[in-house]
C-alpha cells in the first residue's frame, strides 16, 4: 500500500528514523537545502526535481513545503494487541484516548502535543473518526512517526481492558462538576476526550472512572479538542513534576 508523507518536519522525522522512501520529490528552489540535509544525515537517497504542479498533485493539495516522500508500503502500525507491551514498558502509563475526532488538523495537533508530553500511546475509535491521513501527518510535524497510534473497533471494550490493567480513566466533560485540577493525576492514567462539538459518547462516559471539566470563565462553552488536549496533558506533567 503506497503512502505519501509530505511537509518538512514529517519527512525529516521519517528519514531520521531510517524510513527511506521509494522516491523523494522537491522543486528546484528547495532542492539545495534538502540535498544539504540528506548529506548531513549521511543519506544516499537521490532527490527528484519536479515542478510545483506535480508536488501539489502528490500531496493532494496539502501544504507540502517542497518535501514529498512516496513509500511503497505504510509505516509500522500498532494494534490493541500491542497495548500490554506498551503499558509494561512505561514507567507510569500515560494514555490519550480520543472518541470520534474527525478533523485531521485536530488529530494532527493532538499527536504533536502527545509526543511533546511523552504519551505512552494514543488510542482512537476506528469508526466515525479520522485516521493517519497525509494531512494528519503534516500537521503532527513528525509526531505521527513517533507516537504509537492505535485504532480500535470497540472503544468501550478497550477502555475496560485498560481499567483491568490498572489504568485510571478520566473523561473530559463540560457537564462534570469536578475540575481536572482537583484530581491526583500522578498514577497510571488515561485521559479521554470526545469529538468536536459532541463530546464523549454514552458508553465511553460510562467506562470512565471519573468525569472532569476544565474551568470556562468566559462566554465560550467549550475548547477545541486539540487545545483541551494540550491543557490536560500538561496538567498531568505539572503534577508529575515534569513540567515547568
Amino acid at each position: 500500500m503506497t503512502e505519501i508523507v509530505y511537509g518538512q518536519h514529517s519527512v525529516k522525522t521519517a528519514l531520521e528514523q531510517g524510513r527511506l522512501p521509494q522516491a523523494l520529490y522537491s522543486n528546484a528552489g528547495k532542492a539545495p537545502k534538502i540535498n544539504e540535509y540528506l548529506k548531513s544525515i549521511d543519506c544516499q537517497l537521490r532527490l527528484q526535481i519536479v515542478d510545483a504542479e506535480a508536488l501539489d498533485h502528490l500531496a493532494d493539495g496539502g501544504n507540502h513545503q517542497g518535501w514529498v516522500a512516496v513509500y511503497d508500503e505504510a509505516a509500522k502500525t500498532y494494534s490493541e494487541d500491542d497495548l500490554p507491551e506498551l503499558l509494561a514498558a512505561a514507567k507510569t502509563p500515560f494514555i490519550l484516548i480520543l472518541d470520534g475526532v474527525q478533523d485531521p488538523h485536530n488529530l494532527g495537533a493532538c499527536l504533536r502535543t502527545a509526543d511533546a508530553a511523552g504519551i505512552t500511546a494514543v488510542i482512537a475509535a476506528k469508526d466515525n473518526a479520522v485516521g493517519l491521513t497525509p494531512t494528519v501527518r503534516k500537521v503532527a510535524s513528525g509526531a505521527a512517526e513517533t507516537v504509537p497510534f492505535i485504532t480500535v473497533a470497540n472503544l468501550a471494550r478497550c477502555l475496560q481492558n485498560l481499567k483491568e490493567a490498572g489504568v485510571w480513566l478520566y473523561g473530559l466533560s463540560a457537564e462534570a462538576s469536578t475540575s481536572l485540577y482537583a484530581n491526583d493525576l500522578r498514577g497510571p492514567l488515561g485521559l479521554v476526550l470526545g469529538a468536536e462539538g459532541q463530546g464523549l459518547r454514552r458508553l465511553t462516559r460510562e467506562r470512565c472512572d471519573h468525569l472532569v471539566s476544565l474551568p470556562m470563565l468566559g462566554q465560550v462553552s467549550s475548547l477545541n479538542v486539540s487545545v483541551a488536549t494540550g491543557v490536560c496533558l500538561y496538567e498531568v506533567l505539572r503534577q508529575r513534576g515534569l513540567g515547568v
